[in-house]
């Protein structure tokens, strides 16, 4: 069976709906930045994750073709994930999307170390024809956090972040974003095929 990373990392991936503290460690992504509302059709946001897709399967079935990479295992594509905030701000105003900025990414196995992951660029540029300049090797280490399942629409998640920074202070941790540690959201569902309100999102906060 492939290795599933939800799977085998649930307090990651699946964590409850109630909030809960968690030190995650630090992790290697492929990531795309860019900025504006991530809702609109041909925007930056979308254009994005087809950019990282793109290296994600390319890593994935490298075993069928010459190059070889050490270490490899069988795997699922873990989910796609994203880093937000708005200049000037340490909270998310969800009514003024247009100023969002974000990192999109998804997560790599361990395998995969830099010079890969530069070899990954380079075959989905020649194979696809495509300019995969914006896509880069990016390490992330969130340490100390509070999480929680979000279900539902993605503009209702203010209510969620409130129980989790409620959950924080009760427990005597403070809300830690700034420009080095974000608002970070997990999306384990597929919004063009699942129902608004059934939705599943980890939403994570870093604490102090």
């Amino acid at each position: 069976m492939p290795y599933d990373y939800k799977k085998e990392y649930k307090e990651f991936y699946l964590p409850p709906k109630t909030p809960g503290i968690i030190q995650i460690p630090e992790m290697n992504y492929i990531a795309v930045r860019g900025h504006g509302d991530p809702n609109e059709s041909e925007g930056a946001y979308k254009t994005s994750i087809s950019l990282l897709y793109a290296i994600a399967f390319t890593i994935k079935m490298s075993y069928k073709g010459s190059h070889k990479i050490d270490g490899y295992f069988s795997y699922v594509v873990p989910p796609l994930e994203g880093l937000w905030w708005q200049n000037g701000s340490d909270h998310i105003d969800y009514s003024h999307k247009e100023e969002f900025h974000w990192i999109s990414m998804i997560r790599l196995p361990e395998f995969v170390t830099r010079e890969e992951f530069n070899w990954a660029v380079h075959e989905a540029t020649q194979k696809k024809q495509n300019d995969f300049s914006r896509v880069e090797f990016f390490p992330y280490h969130e340490g100390l956090c509070v999480q929680c399942m979000h279900i539902g629409s993605y503009d209702h998640e203010p209510a969620t972040i409130e129980k989790m920074d409620q959950y924080a202070a009760e427990n005597g941790y403070a809300v830690d974003i700034s420009d080095t540690r974000f608002h970070h959201e997990i999306y384990l569902s597929d919004p063009r095929r699942a129902a608004v309100e059934k939705l599943r999102t980890v939403i994570r906060h870093p604490i102090r």
